[in-house]
């Protein structure tokens, strides 16, 4: 009888040679905070079609919409520093349901300005809540996750948002046809449901893995030396910058404004897009956690790279939308990938280097909606849309530095 042969690298893990029930699994803290995810995103993207137009409603210029999204996004990076030190006094699930709380109410305020620097405030008090929020809930999926697991609890906490983000820009347009302000009322109302599921069913505090428990919490200066570290803090700054800049701040008024489509055609562009993020986010962090991060990097932002050169050159909607799609796909990797290696650089153990790394990330949403308007205005939503394409292929690059054998949640 000859030999049976050994299954493709594709299909290769380290789970064929463990038993059943030793083989590691996602906490129950990772399906708390996937339930609290979709509940977020749902809301968020509601609002994802009409805040850009809510802002145009004001009568301001290109400049003034990209403000109002880097409002938030400034505060959150005002506000990070502070959230590890407050995890440390408060445990990870108080912080995560205050910030979501202060979230919902600067929400359903926003929806009653009265004129632009109020919206322009409420957006600003938003974001210190929603820094609460994701560092937090990034701190408890690091500290709580076995390493040969990491990408895939991302993934999970992350297929809550999408599912969330198939629903939530259809509903967004379509309370949009009611009025500019329904969306952030509903927004409120998602985000008051997921802030009593964090407090009633999420755990005090992370509790670190047995292959984690051992490790000693490595000095930020340290990790900062890491290259897995670098180019995961590279990757959230390039994907702060197109999605909040080029994809949340230009696309919807592309769409308005170029293609000559309704508000609702954004939405339903967008949820289509998260439909093809979702079926690609399984996947994508299988393969991240069993090939590795280095070439989920390199080929995830190179993809969505050539995707967002391409958005200008749309002549339709069904054009722009299959190019999102495209972009969707290629986040599936964005967004496990480099969370997994920070994971990976601090063993599980490190609230101030999620902290950065979630900064990173701010920095990007800051600089670029207003970056992206002042080309915009100025030269051309061309010149736009490839200065971000430019970012995300200089990850790509950078991630080829990455040492082979650091990239694999296997060899911690």
């Amino acid at each position: 009888m000859p030999a049976p042969r050994s299954a493709p690298w594709w299909r290769r893990t380290r789970r064929d040679s463990v038993p059943r029930a030793d083989r590691p699994r996602l906490s129950r803290d990772v399906y708390v905070l996937g339930v609290i995810a979709f509940f977020v995103m749902v809301g968020f993207g509601v609002v994802i079609p009409v805040l850009p137009v809510y802002a145009r409603s004001f009568g301001v210029g290109y400049v003034e919409v990209g403000a109002v999204v880097s409002a938030f996004a400034l505060m959150r990076l005002f506000a990070s520093p502070v959230v590890g030190r407050m995890i440390d006094a408060l445990g990870e699930r108080s912080v995560l349901s205050i910030g979501i709380g202060i979230v919902a109410v600067s929400s359903g305020l926003v929806g009653i300005a009265q004129d632009y620097p109020q919206l322009l405030i409420l957006r600003g008090v938003g974001g210190i809540g929603s820094a609460m929020f994701s560092v937090a809930a990034m701190t408890l999926l690091l500290g709580s996750t076995a390493p040969t697991m990491r990408a895939r609890a991302v993934g999970f906490y992350q297929g809550g948002f999408l599912i969330g983000g198939m629903a939530g820009p259809a509903i967004g347009g379509l309370l949009a046809t009611i009025s500019l302000q329904a969306p952030f009322f509903f927004y409120a109302a998602t985000l008051a449901v997921a802030g009593a599921v964090g407090a009633v069913l999420l755990r005090s505090g992370a509790k670190p893995t047995a292959d984690d428990a051992a490790a000693v919490r490595v000095p930020l200066r340290v990790v900062a030396r890491d290259r897995r570290f670098q180019t995961a803090c590279a990757a959230n700054f390039a994907q702060g910058w197109t999605s909040f800049g080029v994809r949340g701040a230009l696309v919807p008024l592309f769409i308005v404004e170029v293609l000559r489509n309704p508000t609702a055609a954004t939405g339903v562009a967008f949820a289509i897009a998260a439909v093809a993020q979702t079926v690609a986010l399984a996947p994508a962090a299988r393969f991240v956690d069993t090939v590795g991060r280095k070439p989920a990097v390199i080929g995830g932002f190179a993809l969505a790279a050539a995707a967002v050169a391409a958005v200008p050159f749309s002549n339709d909607i069904v054009m722009l939308t299959v190019l999102l799609s495209v972009y969707g796909v290629a986040a599936a990797f964005m967004g496990t990938a480099p969370a997994a290696l920070v994971g990976d650089a601090v063993a599980g153990r490190g609230g101030r280097p999620a902290a950065v790394f979630s900064m990173f990330s701010d920095v990007g949403a800051i600089v670029g909606p207003i970056a992206a308007g002042l080309l915009a205005d100025s030269v051309s939503y061309g010149a736009a849309f490839s200065v971000g394409a430019v970012f995300l292929l200089a990850v790509a690059l950078l991630a080829i530095t990455i040492p082979r054998p650091a990239d694999r949640s296997s060899e911690h």
